[in-house]
């Protein structure tokens, strides 16, 4: 028996805001990922909170996504060298 995975669109459609995860999408000459927290997904879009934006991503371009792990703690600063 061979489970069928669930489509990226079936995947966010399904997965809980604050899921941590990654969305690969097309825009205009290729394609990008954003990598964040999933805010909400309606109305044939998702929405992704990253480091430098919310990004609103229309689930028709979307062509993989997956949750990922917590991001690792930021490491200090390092002593200046003397």
């Amino acid at each position: 028996m061979t489970l069928t995975p669930p489509s990226p669109q079936q995947f966010l459609s399904g997965a809980l805001p604050g899921t941590r995860l990654v969305v690969r999408y097309r825009i205009e000459g290729g394609f990008t990922d954003a990598l964040g927290v999933l805010l909400e997904t309606a109305d044939g879009e998702c929405t992704v909170r990253t480091r430098r934006s919310d990004v609103v991503i229309p689930l028709e371009l979307v062509v993989a996504a997956k949750a990922v792990p917590p991001a690792p703690p930021r490491r200090s600063p390092r002593a200046p060298v003397s």
